[in-house]
């Protein structure tokens, strides 16, 4: 009797929590969206182990970095070599994904370090399938809900493969970064390029963009 009126208990708790969670789902957001907006410090405090890795010397990579070129959002190219000066936080994105909050973040590092420091964003579906929109919904969907200024990569793979885009070609590939070959592992994977063109840490999704580790390195 006693497990009986506990389940029931519980059942009708969850019924509430999602009818509460539905008139909530905040405007231009799916419900899942909202639900992960929601669960999000759950999942940074209860989350999948923290993963730092750093580079442990300071020697030019065998591939220069400001040889690179990427497709912006709006489709136009984007030469790395106007970046000379300023450290580039890489990151693998999409806005299905428990990680999604991690945009605001972001947003807020850019804004805090704007004068040293770049973030550059490159959805992909390639974890989960959580990001399965066009690129213009994409963009749409990072300036409505999270306020995102700093710029957007068009779409495409990350992972290894023969499709892997040029950038992530290089950040995951020792022979032409000079240390490196781990790949993004989820969405928000970051990478951390120094002033100078050379990598320098690669940090797992549960590592925010805000934390200790990010900004000693911004900081560096």
């Amino acid at each position: 009797m006693l497990k009986s009126k506990l389940i029931r208990r519980t059942v009708i708790a969850v019924i509430i929590i999602a009818i509460a969670l539905f008139f909530i789902k905040q405007k231009d957001m799916t419900l899942k969206q909202s639900l992960l907006k929601i669960f999000y410090p759950v999942l940074m405090a209860f989350g999948r182990s923290k993963d730092v890795q750093k580079n442990t010397t300071t020697m030019q990579p065998p591939t220069p970095f400001y040889s690179l070129h990427a497709i912006d959002n709006k489709g136009s190219d984007v030469n790395f070599e106007q970046f000379r000066g300023k450290k580039i936080l890489i990151v693998n994105t999409a806005s299905d994904c428990g990680y999604t909050p991690q945009y605001e973040s972001l947003e807020e590092l850019y804004k805090e370090y704007k004068d040293k420091l770049l973030v550059l964003a490159f959805p992909a579906n390639d974890f989960g399938e959580q990001e399965k929109g066009s690129n213009d919904e994409i963009a749409s969907f990072c300036k409505i809900n999270y306020g995102v200024t700093f710029p957007l990569m068009q779409k495409s793979i990350v992972v290894k493969s023969n499709e892997q885009n040029e950038v992530f070609k290089w950040l995951t590939d020792k022979s032409k970064n000079g240390w490196n070959d781990r790949e993004p592992t989820w969405n928000f994977c970051k990478y951390l390029v120094d002033e100078n063109g050379v990598l320098t840490n690669f940090y797992n999704s549960s590592i925010s963009p805000v934390s200790e580790e990010v900004i000693d390195a911004v900081n560096k």
